[in-house]
């Protein structure tokens, strides 16, 4: 199966870090699980030529919020609406989550309560999940066609499903600590000191990335039944 990564954004670099990309992380979230990926960098306005390029599409992170202008944006919402309309599978992840919402008629905003940065802990479907965050930017109001599955205190709609054609998260399952350890290093001149101390609190507490690898699988081959 062939999973096409709308890649909305790079992925930063310092040093000590080896470099990596969003078309990176997902395969690495998601190897040994029968998927082939090509990736696509729409936020350089390199787009798929039809959503039937791929048997599946996965919208990555981004610096950008979802209601900035930006050229690639436009674009990638009427994307994801033909992908929809198709009923060809959509996983969208943080910005991903958010555009995904925003194409089908949700609305996305700067959260007044702040950032949320690293651990987290939702509730999913009933289930008790840890994944690493890193975002200010949330769905405030979903779309018609969007159940909430995922939330928590700071984030009400942190996880959609859309009538087994789209299913997005807003935190990124494929953030391992070492890449929370990066954006601390990247971003600290942003943060308080105690933000800084929150996220490192929690660095090397288990993570639920390998549930959330096997939730996008199964989705992603039978959508139906997710």
């Amino acid at each position: 199966m062939k999973i096409g990564i709308l890649q909305c954004g790079h992925f930063p670099t310092a040093d000590g870090f080896p470099e990596q990309t969003y078309g990176d992380l997902y395969p690495a979230l998601l190897a040994g699980r029968g998927l082939m990926f090509q990736t696509w960098s729409v936020v350089d306005m390199e787009f798929p030529d039809s959503p039937n390029d791929a048997d599946g599409w996965l919208i990555s992170g981004s610096k950008y919020g979802a209601y900035e202008d930006v050229p690639f944006i436009p674009p990638l919402e009427a994307f994801v609406r033909q992908a929809y309309a198709a009923d060809i599978p959509v996983v969208g992840i943080c910005f991903g989550h958010q555009i995904v919402a925003q194409a089908l008629g949700g609305k996305v905003e700067k959260f007044e309560g702040g950032w949320a940065l690293g651990r987290q802990t939702y509730s999913l479907e009933g289930d008790e999940v840890a994944l690493n965050a890193w975002h200010q930017d949330q769905v405030v109001e979903p779309p018609a066609d969007a159940i909430t599955i995922g939330s928590n205190a700071f984030c009400k709609h942190a996880a959609l499903t859309y009538k087994g054609r789209a299913f997005s998260v807003q935190a990124h399952p494929e953030f391992e600590h070492s890449h929370v350890e990066l954006l601390l290093q990247v971003r600290r001149a942003g943060l308080s000191p105690a933000q800084e101390q929150d996220v490192r609190r929690n660095l090397g507490q288990p993570l639920a990335n390998d549930a959330l690898a096997e939730r996008i699988t199964a989705f992603f081959k039978e959508p139906a039944h997710v």
